[in-house]
């Protein structure tokens, strides 16, 4: 058994095994010292209790089996600050807001903000640089739904000499007005948010979820914001009934979110898992996401953030993760006038979600719209509606989104308003009890879908599917079930060992491919409908291999 440690502190580390499933695997044992710690099935897990500064050797047995042993060192703590001893009462009835913050305030250097067991009842707590809070076991930061008692991060504020803008606040991609969140990190470094404990938004019993997209005073906060940070690690924690998304890194660099559990209704409006926006550098590992929508939507601002600053999401790599009952597993866009560049996906569960990779984008999203290098490998789904979407008619959230510029399905000029999307690639992939369709890609005409790759990729489809559109654009069938690969649109296309059984129809409804190549041998040149058709057509007709 191979296995590595990905993260430690003064108090834990974290472990990652190396081949032996995603999310998670066969029951094995952890053995610290040459005693038993725990036992897991879980490919990333944590070890908590620790002593800080002190060496221990680490071994991982599962019957015969057993990995080589690894010394490691806890880090070094000066002094950890209980916030109990700041005044906070943990009772869940006195706000503990101002005890917590004064402790964040007074932590020196290599310290530790500690909460121990209890209930905090806070507004919004803000971080600042070389910091570690650790909210402990059965430790709870309960939200308000008081939105009178938050405060606001204005979306812009112009410089004393009316050269620069400085934003704050952030709403789906444009610098707006938002209340602070219930952790805020604003241009901070270095710091460590981690524990066994829950960040608990209290939605359910607010009317945040009411009128989810307007604005009241401001636009609802999320349950992290962290704005221009970098060198920050999320880990441990159980994240739950966010007013809005949950996690939002906003232009910041570096920032790791390990071993999280992020819990939303299934019928919570706007409740992304994490929405990563203008990030460099960004490592999601042993992620579980339940929720009412996107687990992870990787975006880079609508029109005017985008635009102007054109910093694309980038270098990202999510693994073991398990994502279920999403709109989406991993999403990009639609807000990402800025690009999306080298994502790479492996080694996750994708369950009962509507997708399994969607891209959301349109005309208007602007040339700096690339969305390109994207890597999806070793992933297993279940249930997923539609397991592959690229949908360059993206119709929602925006005042034209159904205006014949951004529906129509005839070549416009490429100009600087035109999106861009290149380089998908979809390897050692199993989708069982597909609903819609396998794959529903539709790039534009005008500047198509320059390369797609599917290898090892396994579809099959569920006995009772239920009906919905494959993605959300105009001119689509709204009750569709059991469509095969549905491409339209694409420069170039390579498929190897691609099975797909069960589909109503053919296999392979393919159009507007200017190449394509099949296991190995050259299709045809499918520009052509007619063409398409009969290239689809070599398949047996009920879709069976």
């Amino acid at each position: 058994m191979e296995f590595k440690i990905i993260f430690k502190t003064s108090r834990k580390a974290v472990i990652e095994l190396s081949g032996q499933g995603a999310y998670y695997t066969k029951t094995y044992d952890i053995l610290l010292d040459g005693v038993k710690a725990l036992d897991s099935e879980k490919t990333v897990e944590t070890l908590t209790g620790l002593k800080p500064d002190t060496d221990y050797r680490l071994k991982l047995v599962r019957g015969e089996e057993t990995s080589e042993e690894t010394v490691f060192r806890t880090d070094y703590e000066y002094v950890t600050l209980d916030v109990k001893r700041f005044h906070a009462f943990g009772d869940g009835r006195h706000d503990d807001t101002a005890a917590i913050q004064a402790a964040i305030m007074a932590c020196p250097q290599h310290g530790r903000v500690y909460l121990p067991k209890g209930v905090y009842a806070v507004t919004s707590l803000f971080l600042k640089s070389d910091l570690t809070i650790d909210i402990g076991k059965d430790a709870v930061l309960l939200g308000t739904k008081d939105r009178s008692s938050l405060p606001i991060l204005p979306g812009m504020t112009q410089s004393y000499d009316e050269k620069e803008d400085y934003n704050l606040g952030s709403w789906e991609g444009n610098p707006l007005n938002s209340f602070a969140s219930m952790i805020t990190g604003i241009h901070v470094s270095n710091v460590v948010i981690t524990g066994e404990g829950v960040l608990e938004g209290n939605s359910a019993v607010g009317d945040w979820w009411r009128e989810d997209r307007s604005e009241f005073e401001a636009y609802r906060p999320r349950m992290i914001f962290l704005n221009g940070c970098k060198n920050v690690t999320v880990q441990g924690l159980t994240v739950q009934n966010s007013p809005a998304w949950n996690l939002h890194p906003y232009f910041s660099e570096d920032i790791r979110f390990i071993g999280l559990t992020l819990l939303n209704p299934w019928d919570s409006p706007n409740t992304d898992g994490m929405d990563p926006e203008s990030v460099n550098g960004l490592e999601v590992v042993g992620v579980r996401f339940s929720l009412g929508d996107d687990c992870i939507a990787l975006k880079s601002g609508k029109y005017y953030m985008g635009h102007k600053y054109k910093t694309p999401t980038q270098n990202v790599e999510i693994r073991q993760c398990f994502m279920q009952h999403g709109h989406g597993g991993v999403s990009i866009g639609s807000e990402m006038a800025g690009g999306v560049k080298n994502v790479h996906a492996k080694d996750c569960i994708f369950q009962n979600t509507d997708r399994g990779l969607r891209i959301k984008t349109r005309r208007g999203r602007g040339k700096d719209a690339v969305v390109e290098g994207i890597c999806f490998e070793d992933i297993r789904m279940d249930h997923v509606r539609t397991p592959f979407v690229v949908n360059c008619y993206y119709n929602c959230c925006d005042p034209d989104r159904h205006s014949d510029y951004v529906k129509s399905k005839r070549p416009l000029p490429v100009d600087g308003r035109t999106p861009e999307v290149n380089q998908l690639s979809f390897k050692n992939i199993e989708c069982h009890n597909c609903h819609v369709a396998g794959a529903f890609l539709y790039g534009l005409p005008e500047k198509k879908i320059s390369l797609v790759e599917f290898e090892n990729i396994t579809v099959d489809y569920a006995e009772n599917p239920i009906p919905m559109e494959p993605a959300m654009m105009d001119d689509v069938d709204e009750e569709a079930t059991l469509m095969g690969l549905y491409i339209n649109n694409v420069g170039r296309l390579v498929t190897q060992n691609v099975r797909i059984k069960g589909s109503r129809g053919t296999a392979f409804d393919v159009h507007n491919v200017d190449e394509w190549i099949a296991d190995g041998e050259k299709r045809c040149n499918c520009s052509a409908d007619a063409q398409a058709r009969a290239c689809a057509g070599d398949r047996k007709p009920d879709g069976g291999e």
